[in-house]
């Protein structure tokens, strides 16, 4: 690299915006495994220019949502099954360190506002999809209390390919309400400042879920998957 650019404001926003957007395309599968990336159909749809495309694509291979084959062009990226292990091992390692330090960094506003997305979830008629979605905001408002955004950066990641995983396996057949009442346990010892319990709570609610992706992978593809 001969020199780094720095983009201006706008530049970066859209970029940033472009990125949320083609991930979540990518997460609930309008972009499916296998799928050919073109930046003029994504210019369109998104009614964006090439360059803030292009640097959320960029951003997208580094965070293998997608894969870029020379000569052939980008795809959407594959989940390979051997890596499962990998990813979960990995959240239940950093999740819970998360939590440790959200119980002695978080404030009085964070667990509110946590308890007013756990009151959503409450809500009659949710579907799994919306569930999810909260499940997901329950999270985010841990790790920004945790208030170290390296950590944060990397549990967005691998929360985004937890939840392309449930799109593709889970959506159809998850019971979410089981995840729901776990967030409430974990929001109860947040407020109690219990970071050993929160600390196990939050590795026991990623390791359900990675439970129930290996069995619902297992049950698609026929045969058993490796416990890593």
């Amino acid at each position: 690299m001969t020199g780094v650019s720095i983009a201006e404001p706008q530049s970066l926003s859209l970029a940033e915006r472009a990125y949320d957007e083609i991930r979540r395309m990518i997460i609930r599968l309008d972009l499916a495994p296998g799928d050919v990336v073109r930046e003029a159909d994504l210019q369109v749809a998104l009614d964006m220019s090439r360059t803030p495309i292009r640097e959320a694509l960029q951003r997208l291979a580094r965070d293998h949502f997608v894969t870029v084959i020379p000569r052939r062009g980008m795809f959407v990226s594959a989940i390979d099954v051997d890596e499962l292990s990998m990813l979960y091992e990995t959240r239940a390692i950093m999740e819970p360190y998360a939590a440790r330090l959200a119980t002695k960094r978080g404030t009085t506003d964070d667990w509110n506002e946590m308890a007013a997305v756990l009151a959503e979830t409450a809500e009659p008629g949710k579907q799994p999809v919306a569930l999810i979605a909260l499940d997901r905001r329950c999270h985010e408002i841990i790790w920004r209390a945790a208030g170290n955004r390296f950590l944060t950066a990397t549990l967005d990641t691998l929360y985004a390919q937890s939840d392309r995983l449930w799109h593709m396996y889970l959506a159809d057949v998850a019971d979410m309400g089981e995840a729901v009442d776990e967030h409430v346990a974990i929001h109860d010892a947040l407020v109690a400042g219990d970071a050993d319990r929160v600390a196990t709570l939050i590795e026991a609610h990623v390791n359900s879920f990675d439970a129930q992706v290996r069995a619902a992978v297992t049950s698609r593809l026929g045969a058993p998957l490796s416990a890593g």
